[in-house]
């Protein structure tokens, strides 16, 4: 994995787009493809607590449900339009809290949590689901995480949809 240390995040986010390559490269599975994505994640970005999945279930009336992920159990389903996750995927936009006691309707899956980002999974204009990261931390991440994340995130489309 990424030394963390001796990179900025600019490097850092494009050292994980090689890993990621690497870990899709021959594996279709999406189901693997998330597991290894979130670990990836959860053990190369300082200062995360939680990274995973929520997939967009429109059949089961508009739900966000877990898929996999890296850190503490969570809330397994959450309806669009409500909390971070819901509000990113009802907006289909990334959305960034830094500092998630200020966010309307914000669901505290993990009391520990302090910030947020979400990135919605899109593919022409069809929302799958989100990929969300926590932070203990206030004000953890900024437009570098925000482009580094959505990079990684379209690797992620490009290879699945």
């Amino acid at each position: 994995l990424p030394n963390i240390a001796k990179e900025n995040k600019i490097e850092l986010y494009n050292t994980l787009g090689k890993y990621t390559i690497g870990l899709f490269h021959g594996e279709d599975n999406m189901v693997t493809n998330m597991a290894q994505f979130t670990s990836l994640l959860f053990y190369s970005l300082p200062d995360v607590s939680w990274v995973g999945f929520y997939l967009f279930e429109p059949e089961a009336t508009d739900l966000l449900v877990l898929a996999p992920f890296q850190g503490k159990p969570a809330c397994t389903r959450i309806p669009i339009g409500k909390g971070v996750c819901g509000t990113a995927a009802e907006k289909c936009e990334v959305l960034v809290v830094d500092d998630v006691s200020t966010f309307d309707g914000h669901i505290a899956c993990d009391d520990d949590t302090k910030s947020e980002i979400v990135i919605p999974i899109m593919s022409n204009n069809k929302l799958y689901g989100v990929l969300d990261i926590d932070s203990a931390i206030l004000n953890r991440f900024d437009e570098k995480d925000v482009k580094g994340l959505q990079f990684l995130m379209d690797m992620f489309v490009q290879h699945h949809f």
